[in-house]
């Protein structure tokens, strides 16, 4: 449904130009939700408004449901109205003097060829039926709570009936309990429609709801894609890691090679305090190995278990009641670890415990001098 291939967009500014978006490219075939996740500054918006025509890109093709909408090298450029698109701004851009039959109506009542009246009628009531929001058509829009101003967005932006449908952080400008709400609502709305999504977003938790697949940007590239249980699980990089979430990053020494392909690393110089973990391949004894553990993957115990492997000797040095969970930090050495642990297990500061990591959800990663 959408292709992306070798997407290029630079903005000038007064130290020069500066590339946005380097050589960008993914597919979203028919009905899956795709997310663009990155920090800001790392391009995704920009890629979304070159797909929506709202940027011209310096050079790519970008195609939409078997039409190519731009291709800078034969100097196409299809004008954003003319693409089957329709578009969730991260503010909404509710017209405040219509009421929300007016806000879903306008994109009918400006399309060429002409909506029938009975036309715009039943898909308006259509769409906003599909948000929950056909009792309120007549409700001005200045009456909106934040939540009904995203859902009558939303209504305006399926009312053409598109091929694609473009999200631009549309949950940002809502308090954290209605984001989670709308977040779970709008995962079931876009499946109930069947729509092709493309989510902009710089919230993890967000992307692993909405999408299907998921795209890491960082500096205007793709540095990691796919399902999200895939890219949190196995990172491609350290950056990745630490973006999709809290990580602990170990700095070891690679002592020796064992024969099935694991490492037998050493944390901060200590032999006696071994981690074993899957190397990347290239590795070598006496290369750093920096290595990422989540805290969730962290198994903190009172007293040392019987089977040593992966297991660490540590001291508690504070912790962080949070309802569900409880959040500590844990020094092993110099290092500092965060890790999660059930709330009535009771830890406090200063107590020796054990660590023992998961070696099947360690990731290793070989560090660049």
């Amino acid at each position: 449904m959408l292709k992306v291939h070798g997407l290029n967009k630079s903005f000038a500014t007064p130290e020069g130009p500066v590339k946005v978006i380097d050589d960008a490219g993914f597919g979203v075939p028919e009905g899956e939700c795709y997310a663009l996740l990155g920090p800001s500054g790392c391009g995704k918006t920009t890629t979304l408004r070159c797909v929506a025509g709202l940027e011209r890109a310096d050079a790519g093709r970008i195609e939409i449901a078997g039409q190519v909408v731009s291709d800078a090298s034969h100097g196409v450029f299809v004008p954003t109205h003319e693409r089957p698109i329709g578009m969730v701004f991260q503010s909404y851009a509710i017209w405040p003097h219509l009421d929300v039959f007016g806000n879903v109506a306008y994109p009918l009542r400006v399309q060429r060829p002409r909506v029938t009246k009975p036309e715009i009628a039943s898909r308006v009531m259509h769409a906003l039926a599909l948000v929950g929001m056909q009792d309120l058509a007549k409700r001005a829009a200045t009456r909106l709570s934040g939540g009904q101003q995203q859902r009558v967005a939303l209504a305006r932006a399926l009312v053409r009936r598109p091929a694609l449908l473009l999200l631009d952080e549309p949950l940002s400008n809502l308090d954290a309990r209605l984001r989670e709400q709308m977040r779970n609502e709008l995962r079931d709305m876009i499946r109930k429609v069947g729509v092709t999504a493309l989510y902009v977003t710089h919230d993890q938790a967000e992307a692993f709801a909405l999408a299907q697949r998921i795209a890491v940007m960082s500096r205007g590239r793709i540095i990691q894609e796919g399902a999200p249980r895939a890219i949190y699980g196995r990172p491609a990089t350290p950056f990745v890691a630490t973006f999709l979430g809290a990580a602990n990053v170990l700095l070891t020494r690679l002592e020796a090679l064992c024969a099935t392909g694991v490492g037998m690393l050493a944390l901060d110089g200590n032999v006696a305090a071994t981690l074993y973990a899957e190397l990347p391949e290239g590795c070598a004894p006496g290369d750093m190995i920096e290595l990422i553990v989540r805290p969730e993957d962290i198994e903190v115990l009172h007293s040392s278990p019987p089977e040593t492997r992966n297991v660490l000797p540590a001291r508690v040095a504070w912790t962080s009641f949070q309802g569900n969970q409880c959040e500590c930090g844990i020094e092993i050495g110099s290092a500092l670890l965060r890790a999660t642990v059930h709330p009535a297990q009771e830890l406090r500061p200063g107590t020796p415990v054990w660590l023992r990591l998961d070696a099947s959800r360690c990731v290793a990663y070989r560090k660049e001098n």
